[in-house]
């Protein structure tokens, strides 16, 4: 198993730097696959393509590295929901050998973004935040609601959610977007966990991702999936925002009801699952997204309302 950095592509040209995160949850792997294909597709573009100049840096970062080697959402504790300065301080001031898994993965992986950017400086820099869902369904974007981080998500081909900041916290998205800083992180989920097209489309992904800051040209760095996105995309909303998150309280015995998928059209009173209290009915009209089929995690569900 490799360590936190999967790999690097300097550019001839200075410019922007592009964090892609792969693996924050550990039975998550198409992201980091995904990462060395993007890779890979670099170190080729001159021998087809011998003007190719890259502006900017591209560094591929691996989230949870013992949830990964272990195939698992998480150890102890969902790293997505630990990127909080309270934790951090919890973390630096508890003695290192007393510290749980997630803490030693949450302080590495802040101090190895945090470093990265400090050696390069760039002008501006975004994290590309990788997953992918236990749901079937269409593919998303997971954006803050100031202008530029709108501006690239909508440039992956992708429903863009807003208003995930405000209801969850701890995550990739609430702490290194930093729009004063010009420090963006949007996050990009991909479909299903084992479906094999989900490591193409967030190939995909990230060179459109590329495309939108500048990195590349339009024409370089050509990805042959790249149609996925627009027609995985085809029939859903453009922005929805989060209305509705159902929390799972501890020892409570959810179970979600089968067959649901994202953006599965929802109305208030819907019974779409069970704990042992009886059904959990759904508040709101809306649309269905992140439906939880897993085993870990305390996100039961979340319903969502088309915005544009």
């Amino acid at each position: 198993m490799e360590g936190r950095i999967i790999d690097r592509y300097d550019g001839a040209d200075k410019g922007p730097l592009l964090i892609c995160i792969g693996g924050m949850h550990g039975n998550e792997p198409a992201g980091i696959m995904a990462i060395k294909e993007v890779f890979r597709l670099l170190s080729i573009e001159k021998d087809f393509n011998p003007g190719f100049r890259y502006h900017g840096s591209f560094i591929g970062i691996h989230g949870n590295l013992q949830a990964i080697r272990k195939q698992k959402r998480f150890i102890d504790r969902d790293l997505n929901r630990m990127l909080l300065k309270e934790e951090v301080e919890r973390i630096t001031s508890t003695a290192e050998e007393l510290r749980a898994p997630e803490d030693l993965e949450c302080l590495d992986l802040i101090r190895t973004i945090e470093e990265e950017k400090r050696k390069y400086k760039p002008s501006a820099s975004l994290i590309l935040d990788l997953h992918t869902t236990t749901a079937d369904g269409g593919i998303f974007t997971i954006a803050a609601d100031d202008h530029m981080s709108s501006k690239l998500a909508k440039g992956l081909h992708a429903p863009v959610i807003q208003g995930f900041t405000e209801n969850l916290k701890g995550t990739t998205l609430s702490y290194f977007n930093r729009p004063e800083q010009d420090a963006f992180c949007i996050v990009f989920e991909a479909g299903q966990h084992n479906d094999p097209e989900s490591v193409f489309r967030t190939a995909a992904a990230i060179v459109n991702c590329m495309r939108t800051i500048g990195s590349v040209d339009s024409r370089d760095v050509d990805h042959r999936h790249d149609g996925m996105l627009i027609r995985m995309s085809a029939g859903l909303p453009k922005v929805t925002k989060l209305i509705y998150h159902y929390r799972i309280a501890p020892g409570e015995q959810f179970v979600m009801n089968p067959g649901y998928k994202n953006f599965q059209p929802l109305k208030a009173g819907y019974a779409v699952a069970h704990n042992e209290h009886g059904p959990v009915l759904c508040p709101v009209d809306g649309l269905m997204l992140m439906p939880k089929y897993q085993a870990l995690g305390d996100d039961g569900f979340f319903v969502v309302e088309e915005v544009e």
